[in-house]
């Protein structure tokens, strides 16, 4: 039984500001630039905004947490002078920002508003990629990081590793979709490496950062943001341009044991739930799609994502990707705007808005003839992600 509310609810405007990798302005002044962005995109005022949703937390260890700085808080916009109308607000601390738009969806069902912000701004200093400092260890990392173990970054690779030898494969086979991602990030004016070319040769060469997973197995950190509207489906088809509807919404709420790393869950098994969830909800299954943006803070995880939302079977997804199944006009187009591997990490955002773009034609290059059903998974799935159907018509 497909979902109640399924094509109710409208993505009826998007905003980026400058993505960049060493910042030349504060992150509230990006912010500011997505929001105006997106606004003007759907044709609205600060006055029509009377909700706001963010998933805030800073992407890196060590973070001050310093609203306006390192992190943009609800708090930021309601400090605006022009934001004066707002009357609910949401800040998820889980599942990415998939769950801010979750919230954002349930708020306009509900009625509680009519147009919601919904936001995700990015700051990564130098040098705080994937490192972390501590001088003592309680709970969990007591028993990983004395030994060095201190990082996601190290976390995901043991996780690879285990992948890899689980089921026979070779990290080789990976570069089929970190040069899909580049390929599409060529034809992204968005992405950071948008003029930047990447061979076989360039990733077979690339330094090892935590074997298996070398530099360009990571996302790029980047200090940007991106900015989306939401309101109901009837208020949007008055509005500027052409919305995108939310077909289903979801998060991963799969019963976690105590742990002492989130990779050492079963992909499968924590991110299949949300994903049967989501395609009864939407009333269709993954070889409806269109196309897939799937997560790739590591790239491992988009391979997780394939399996676990039923795209391919478990243990497959690394022949999957081959001899371009996965390319722009491919049997299964996946990250169409190059991911964060190649665009940069926006935690999710930059996929939604691909989302969005392939599904009101405003891809340009990129555009996949008449996409009519997208899937957006965010995040790992052994690690509260969280995903949404969006589809052309409501």
């Amino acid at each position: 039984m497909t979902w109640a509310h399924k094509g109710k609810i409208a993505i009826a405007g998007v905003g980026f500001s400058e993505i960049e990798r060493r910042t030349s302005r504060p992150l509230g002044t990006h912010a500011l630039m997505a929001a105006d962005a997106a606004l003007a995109d759907c044709g609205l005022g600060y006055d029509d905004i009377d909700g706001l949703a963010t998933y805030p937390l800073a992407p890196f260890l060590g973070a001050l947490q310093r609203d306006g700085e390192d992190v943009i808080n609800v708090g930021f916009f309601l400090s605006q002078p022009r934001m004066k109308n707002v009357v609910w607000y949401s800040q998820a601390g889980e599942g990415l920002v998939a769950t801010a738009l979750r919230d954002a969806t349930n708020a306009l069902i509900a009625g509680a508003c009519n147009y919601v912000l919904v936001w995700r701004a990015m700051y990564v200093p130098p040098g705080t990629y994937g490192r972390a400092a501590m001088r003592e260890a309680g709970g969990d990392q007591q028993f990983t990081a004395p030994w060095g173990c201190m990082s996601p970054l190290q976390w995901h690779a043991l996780r690879y590793r285990n992948y890899l030898e689980t089921y026979g494969k070779t990290r080789e086979q990976m570069s089929a979709l970190v040069l899909n991602s580049r390929a599409n990030a060529n034809k992204n004016p968005h992405a950071i490496f948008h003029d930047r070319t990447l061979s076989l040769e360039d990733y077979q060469a690339a330094r090892m950062i935590s074997d298996p997973l070398c530099l360009l197995d990571c996302d790029v950190p980047v200090t940007g943001c991106v900015a989306m509207v939401l309101t109901t489906a009837e208020r949007a088809r008055d509005m500027k341009n052409k919305p995108a509807y939310v077909a289903a919404i979801g998060q991963q709420t799969a019963v976690h044991a105590a742990r002492i790393s989130y990779t050492t869950f079963d992909h499968f098994d924590c991110g299949k739930p949300l994903a049967d969830r989501l395609w009864r909800d939407a009333g269709f299954g993954p070889r409806d799609l269109s196309a897939g943006e799937l997560y790739d803070g590591f790239a491992p995880s988009t391979l997780y994502w394939l399996e676990s939302a039923g795209f391919c079977g478990r243990g497959e997804a690394l022949d999957f990707i081959q001899d371009g199944r996965i390319a722009i006009g491919g049997e299964m187009p996946i990250n169409t705007f190059g991911g964060s591997l190649s665009e940069g990490r926006l935690h999710g955002m930059g996929h939604v808005a691909e989302a969005v773009a392939q599904l009101t034609d405003l891809a340009g290059p990129r555009q996949i003839p008449g996409a009519s059903a997208i899937g957006v998974f965010d995040g790992s799935p052994m690690l509260r992600g969280s995903a949404l159907i969006l589809t052309r018509d409501p």
